[in-house]
């Protein structure tokens, strides 16, 4: 049932569609967005986290289970029905909580852990109140119960006297993402000094080495307000998204390395050593703080992270660096002379099939088993099959199909100045699904062009357009670990100069349209939308410095996928790509809604069938989302596309799905110069 949720299933005449799959607040994980109705029912369906309490016990281990608060369970969830709300289900919820924490304290549970970072937003009135009936009605059924309420990804905010007044034990603050929080708490007139408080000191997103220095300080000013035994100390978040363990990395360049900790044998022992270095009888301790002191300061002055050239660089932007030479209007008439496109002009997002046989050629040619020019012919044989097909099925507009590359990000940082790579540094995207983020710990510059070669290549066996595909600035900043010495917005516009240099360099190479993915700019934004201007301002500007030295004909396409873009549709407007494809089958086309009031004036491609699922979808099925496309925009501007790359498809279910998008764009052509 789990793997029909994640991604759908067509089998023995059924044939059931993906759910919706978004990023887990701003993090780079993914999750199923829970679906509810108006006579939703709630049961205790699965036993794993008793098994895993039962197992630990039995392990001689007294845990802590962690359970997804209901309130933001909720709040991530979607109405798949008018007239009601999702909170409206809470009720019915809560006694399905119950039945499981109940389960757990007669187990023997003392404390349980609930996550409610829908604290870190701006909460209604309603939403707030939700939490304090929940947490009202856990405490009164579980009077002996210790409630440990955790809130990350940043402040409590507006909700601080809510989650105060809260009967609940221990409340967790993130001090990474929101330090001053602490002083907000201590001088709160609602806050009671026997409340316990776990103190988010090691940054449970981040590869840095913490800095005991301050971590101390903050500890302290604490233990000044309450007793020693109402402190806990902890990571900022789940360690999810930190890589397991540093030791296992023999290759990383040794300066490097002693600025980073990982999850295992590093940040665990970091919360270890806070705990000791704190007390009167720490001498055990303090080479681990002065070995923490050196490592940090090294860090301010190295030359592996500090270019001088690439600051210069920063410093003599100017305003027209980010500004194309003409607006749409007159760069859509040139555009299309320059490609003679038909209407509702097909292409893919970028990446094709990588097959176990593509994979393999990779690991030997990193193992050296194979040389650089076998790898290279194998690799020209893929594109130019992958031409072949496109050209047969009668796609617009092709792509080389990215056979070279391991990773959108990975790729790029592997060829630019300013980024190391770990070599078992995963990280779980979504379920068996995991990504090895590049660790950004410098000034970036590219030295030499990236991907102009089987770019140019492509291109040299067709007369049909062939995409330059890149990954935009704020996607490489989002996917990789960032170095936290310097704001994102200047290492954001340092990505953005290389890719720049490389958009100049294909259009040199003879390639007239170029995509400057960037899929996570939404997943940037602060939780707070107060907050949501400043991020907006300099992310566009980004991604404009890197597409903007290009001439009018040059067509710049954008991709963005598993987000929501409602409430920044404006800022997207900003980016002003000639031709932005998104994301929208999962969702039945329930993006496009935005497009009835706001009149986004460039060409959008809106993803007609889901790639993570192996699915194929009929043709009816496509020509529905189609019309409903052609409903809302004007037809002139519609691109015909998948909602993402299918890399991780297979190649039968690729063709199938290909062939009647083709076929359906096809039909809605003619059926649309019949009626002119």
């Amino acid at each position: 049932m789990y793997f029909a949720m994640a991604r759908g299933l067509q089998k023995d005449n059924i044939d059931v569609t993906a759910m919706e799959m978004t990023k887990w607040f701003d993090t780079n994980y993914h999750y199923i967005v829970p679906e509810f109705e108006k006579e939703q029912t709630f049961h205790f369906f699965s036993n794993k986290i008793i098994e895993e309490y039962k197992e630990a016990l039995t392990l001689g281990i007294k845990t802590k289970p962690v359970l997804i608060g209901p309130v933001t369970f909720l709040l991530q969830g979607k109405e798949k029905e008018s007239g009601f709300h999702r909170l409206d289900l809470l009720d019915k919820l809560l006694p399905v909580y119950f039945e499981v924490i109940e389960t757990l304290v007669n187990l023997g549970a003392e404390y349980i852990q609930f996550d409610e970072p829908c604290l870190a937003l701006n909460l209604s009135k309603k939403e707030q109140q939700a939490i304090t009936k929940t947490y009202n009605q856990i405490a009164k059924k579980f009077p002996t119960l210790k409630v440990f309420l955790a809130n990350y990804f940043d402040c409590y905010g507006e909700n601080l006297n809510i989650a105060l007044q809260l009967p609940v034990d221990t409340l967790h603050l993130d001090l990474v993402r929101c330090p001053l929080q602490l002083n907000d708490i201590l001088e709160s007139e609602h806050f009671n000094p026997k409340t316990k408080l776990s103190l988010g000191v090691v940054d449970g997103r981040n590869i840095w080495k913490n800095d005991f220095e301050t971590s101390i300080k903050i500890i302290e000013k604490a233990s000044k307000k309450l007793d020693p035994e109402n402190l806990w100390i902890a990571s900022s978040c789940s360690l999810l998204h930190t890589p397991y363990d540093l030791d296992l990395e023999t290759t990383l360049e040794p300066e490097i390395k002693q600025w980073l900790a990982f999850t295992k044998q590093q940040k665990i022992e970091e919360i270890v050593a806070l705990k000791h270095l704190l007390k009167a009888d720490n001498d055990g301790y303090l080479h681990l703080f002065e070995e923490n002191k050196l490592a940090n300061l090294t860090k301010k002055s190295s030359k592996l992270i500090h270019n001088d050239s690439v600051k210069t660089r920063i410093s003599n932007l100017k305003s027209s660096d980010s500004h194309r030479e003409s607006t749409f209007s007159t760069r859509q008439v040139l555009q299309k002379q320059a490609l003679h496109l038909p209407l509702f002009p097909t292409t893919t997002i970028g990446s094709f099939p990588q097959t176990k046989e593509v994979r393999s050629w990779r690991l030997k040619f990193k193992k050296g088993t194979l040389s650089q020019q076998e790898y290279d012919a194998l690799i020209a044989k893929e594109i130019e099959a992958s031409i072949r097909f496109q050209e047969e099925i009668g796609l617009d507009v092709l792509v080389h199909g990215e056979f070279e590359r391991n990773d959108m990000v990975e790729y790029f940082g592997e060829k630019l100045n300013g980024f190391a790579f770990s070599s078992y540094g995963w990280v779980q995207s979504y379920g068996s699904r995991c990504v090895k983020p590049p660790i950004l710990f410098g000034d970036v510059s590219r030295e030499n062009p990236m991907t102009v070669k089987w770019s140019e290549y492509a291109q040299s066996l067709t007369d049909i357009p062939v995409k330059g595909m890149l990954t935009g600035p704020v996607t490489i900043l989002q996917w990789s670990f960032v170095r936290n010495d310097q704001p994102r917005e200047v290492t954001c516009n340092q990505i953005a100069l290389a890719i720049r240099d490389e958009v100049t360099d294909l259009e040199k190479a003879g390639l007239k349209i170029i995509q400057i993915d960037e899929p996570a700019i939404r997943e940037g934004l602060p939780l707070r939308e107060e907050e949501w201007k400043n991020y907006l301002n300099w992310a566009v500007k980004a991604f404009r410095i890197s597409a903007s030295g290009v001439q009018n004909q040059t067509q710049i396409h954008t991709h963005m996928c598993y987000s929501e873009f409602n409430d920044i549709i404006a800022s997207i407007s900003d980016m002003d790509a000639d031709v932005i494809t998104i994301e929208t089958s999962r969702s039945e086309m329930e993006l496009l809604d935005v497009f009835v009031d706001f009149k986004y004036p460039n060409e959008i491609g809106p993803g007609v069938y889901d790639i993570h699922s192996p699915r194929v979808p009929s043709l009816e099925e496509i020509e529905n989302l189609l019309t409903k496309a052609k409903n809302v925009l004007p037809k002139e501007h519609i691109w015909v596309n998948p909602d993402c790359g299918l890399k991780t498809r297979d190649w039968p279910e690729t063709k199938d799905a290909l062939k009647n998008l083709v076929t359906a764009a096809k039909n809605l052509r003619s059926q649309t110069l019949e009626l002119v």
